[in-house]
């Protein structure tokens, strides 16, 4: 069977007012993917202080990138992002990114992180429905994130899913 089809997205979880390094970060990613075609808006990543390694204030964005993907290549996606945030390190490593995909049924997110809800891919990278569509709505788990739960990315989800719609639909035209 081949790989399904999907929309690439990417979150980058970077120090509230830096701009600097979120357009470093951005341009990292463009090199390996293209310019993103849609962005969310920057939300404050402040229901929990998961990554306080990172920065005591942390905003989070997603970018959409152009074209569809082969969902099997998830892993490599994370290995690239993952050299990325090494790159970033001031010591420590200055950004998160989470890559990871939109179908017509689900969000995926790429982590490093062994958890119940994961599933183990290949190479130390787990995968995660983090959302699901049903009922023509985005629905979270008892394990989504606080601010993917209170729905302010369903905008930027629903502006995806509606890019995989006609993508997919033109290439199987």
């Amino acid at each position: 069977m081949k790989s399904p089809k999907v929309k690439r997205i990417a979150g980058i979880l970077y120090p509230v007012n830096n701009e600097e390094l979120l357009n470093w970060s951005i341009n990292e990613l463009s090199n390996l993917w293209g310019r993103p075609e849609i962005f969310s808006i920057s939300v404050p990543f402040d229901k929990t202080d998961y990554y306080h390694d990172i920065a005591p204030n942390l905003t989070r964005i997603f970018l959409c990138f152009p074209g569809l993907a082969n969902a099997g290549e998830l892993v490599d996606w994370k290995r690239a992002a993952i050299e990325i945030e090494a790159k970033s390190r001031q010591p420590v490593r200055a950004v998160n990114i989470d890559p990871g995909y939109i179908d017509g049924a689900r969000l995926i997110l790429a982590s490093t992180k062994d958890h119940a809800h994961r599933i183990y891919l290949r190479d130390g990278i787990f995968g995660e429905v983090t959302m699901r569509y049903r009922f023509k709505k985005w629905q979270s788990f008892d394990y989504t994130f606080p601010d993917f739960a209170s729905g302010v990315y369903d905008k930027f989800l629903n502006q995806v899913r509606k890019l995989w719609l006609i993508e997919i639909k033109n290439e199987k035209i």
